[in-house]
């Protein structure tokens, strides 16, 4: 695909042949579109995207699978502009739709969007637009298919293309699951002979039958990318004051940086984003609580300015297509290993380099697994989500490379330690834990069997470290055997060793009051028959790059830094003149290697990666100006 030199970001894209206005100005059916970077500013493909233009251009179906920032929208945006008709785009992104039209726009691209937003009058004009051939992209949400007049609007049309984008919220398994695009099979039965292509960023091997089948793109040429995304560094750390664990990466690694934090509650939304706002940074909340109007002006401000804090709930951040986000943040678990690829995934857009940061404990692995059980569904739904929370914690308790096991969660396996994830740069150590296994369950045993009762996790630490509190002591645990047997580990380590038996299933939390229990697999352990080995937590949390090392800033000469900041204002001012994100006007890359070219002429900031033609009328003198102070 299309893509800026020295950066792995897509654009909000066009064809690489020219603004465009009339189809006569485009190329023939099937010539390539990538020969020119006169529309997106970018002159070569990456990857498998010009194959993947080629063939649909040539009318063939294609399901893609590429990560986030991997150029997949170049994808059907070329051959969109390329072939006779417009190109529809299905997606669920609502309130991201004005955004995606706008970055168009700038491109000279004549995109469109029809959804619930607009007026009649809104609508009534892009209808127009798109029967006249005004039209190259018109965005729909899925919903609009289900509507019969969108349908009779589409059969009096020339469509060029059916693009599927975050395909995934199809799988009924999946995390991020619409039911309204259960019926985009209808696409081909309908209209028979245009091609479509669905695209996801997040798919395991299950998922990507399912998208298959599910579209019925059996018979489409599937494209599947490699998931890496070498710029982003993972790094899970013990919980332990979760919040002041944020702030303190905030302050000491992305000051002034944009982000996003998840957290699990709408209240936690609110309570960790006016922690911050407290402690000076600016920060807003964003859940499916707060009203529509707070919602969009939130999200406005997040991808309009530079250096906002969006604390969220998994409700944002779908196509978000803020290229300069340096960190996504989780205070507590992700329920999959799915979502947590896509929601960190929203971090480095732009190829540079970027924080995937999980504070995680115990009372994470106690919420989700009562979060399972009570959870509606029959057993093997139940099942199913128990499933992707294994797999999520395995990947928080391994001492092995992150990315490594992440990939092959995703199905791709024989990846080398990556060397820039926490368990690569600070190895962790593994200990024989099976006697500490061992007192763990012999207490939950003596505490069930013998007294009829059942304990959370800090009785059971005060009974193992011989701990004489006024409860211990009301329930004559301190008579128990095993009673102080456990002096040889601390609180916080004994903490570790019930979070990572219960990770694996030796232990069960029932109830209201999220007791333990024993599980049919505890018995192994407590006969000396099977071996526990445990993840000795760090002392304190990595940081394995300085400050300096990570920002956009630090890959710049020292001469061009100040330069670069002044582009950055002008673009600011710009952005907000036009009412469009900054990065719609340009990315920070580009403006990266204006500042260090600093080219004299129209001519030569033409040649600059991600300056198209369009993009060069309509801002190359004020760049230039900028340049010339």
């Amino acid at each position: 695909m299309l893509t800026p030199r020295g950066s792995q970001r897509e654009p909000a894209p066009a064809i690489g042949g020219g603004p465009v206005g009339s189809r006569r100005d485009r190329p023939p059916h099937g010539r390539r579109a990538a020969g020119s970077p006169r529309v997106f500013g970018y002159d070569s493909f990456r990857g498998d995207q010009q194959e993947i233009v080629d063939h649909v251009c040539g009318g063939g179906d294609a399901l893609v699978l590429m990560p986030t920032g991997g150029g997949k929208s170049l994808c059907y945006q070329i051959p969109a502009l390329v072939r006779d008709g417009v190109g529809v785009v299905v997606s669920p992104l609502i309130a991201l739709m004005q955004d995606q039209v706008d970055a168009l726009r700038a491109l000279g691209v004549r995109a469109g969007f029809l959804n619930s937003t607009q007026t009649p009058d809104e609508r009534r004009a892009t209808e127009a637009a798109f029967l006249g051939g005004e039209l190259d992209l018109l965005y729909l949400a899925p919903e609009r298919l289900r509507v019969p007049s969108t349908l009779s609007l589409l059969d009096r049309g020339r469509i060029a293309l059916f693009a599927i984008d975050e395909a995934h919220c199809v799988a009924q398994w999946g995390h991020d699951f619409r039911p309204d695009y259960l019926t985009l099979s209808q696409l081909h039965e309908r209209w028979p002979d245009v091609p479509r292509i669905a695209l996801t960023a997040t798919a395991t091997e299950a998922t990507h039958a399912e998208i298959a089948q599910r579209l019925d793109l059996g018979g489409a040429k599937h494209f599947v990318a490699s998931f890496d995304r070498p710029n982003i560094q993972y790094r899970i750390v013990p919980k332990n004051e979760p919040r002041r664990q944020l702030l303190d990466l905030l302050h000491t690694e992305h000051a002034g940086d944009a982000g996003i934090v998840y957290c699990l509650s709408r209240r936690s939304v609110e309570q960790t984003a006016e922690f911050l706002v407290a402690q000076g940074i600016t920060a807003l909340p964003y859940h499916a609580g707060l009203d529509a109007q707070t919602r969009a002006r939130n999200q406005a401000r997040f991808l309009r300015e530079d250096g906002l804090v969006m604390v969220a709930t998994i409700a944002f951040g779908m196509g978000i297509d803020k290229p300069d986000v340096r960190f996504v943040a989780h205070l507590d678990l992700p329920k999959s290993v799915e979502g947590y690829y896509q929601e960190t995934g929203r971090a480095g857009r732009d190829g540079l380099p970027s924080t995937a940061w999980l504070a995680y404990g115990l009372a994470d692995v106690v919420q989700q697994r009562k979060m399972i059980d009570e959870s509606d569904g029959d057993l093997a739904h139940r099942r199913r989500l128990a499933q992707h929370l294994d797999a999520m914690l395995a990947l928080c308790e391994t001492v092995e490379c992150r990315r490594v096991q992440l990939l092959a969660y995703f199905g791709q396996s024989g990846a080398s330690p990556c060397g820039n994830c926490d368990t690569c740069l600070t190895p962790p150590e593994s200990w024989d834990g099976t006697v500490a296994a061992q007192k763990v369950l012999s207490t939950v045993f003596r505490l069930d069997r013998e007294r009829g009762q059942r304990f959370g996790a800090g009785q059971i630490i005060d009974i193992l470290v011989g701990k004489r509190t006024a409860k211990v002591e009301q329930f004559g645990h301190d008579a128990l055997t095993v009673f102080g047997v456990g002096t040889e580990l601390g609180e916080r380590e004994w903490r570790g060793v019930l979070r990572q038996l219960t990770a694996r299933g030796l232990l069960a939390v029932e109830g209201a009051y999220q007791t333990f229990a024993l599980t049919d697999a505890s018995r192994g352990v407590l006969r000396g028959e099977q071996q526990v080995m445990l993840r000795r937590d760090p002392e304190r949390q990595t940081r394995s790059r300085s400050r300096s090392a990570r920002t956009p800033q630090a890959e710049l000469p020292a001469e061009a830094a100040p330069l670069f900041e002044r582009l950055r204002a002008w673009r600011g001012a710009a952005a907000k003149e036009h009412g469009v994100p900054a990065y719609v006007i340009f990315h920070d890359a580009t403006l990266r290697e204006i500042a260090t070219r600093v080219p004299a002429t129209l001519a030569e900031l033409g040649s600059v990666s991600g300056v198209g033609e369009n993009k060069l009328a309509k801002y190359g003198e004020q760049v230039l100006a900028v340049l010339a102070e």
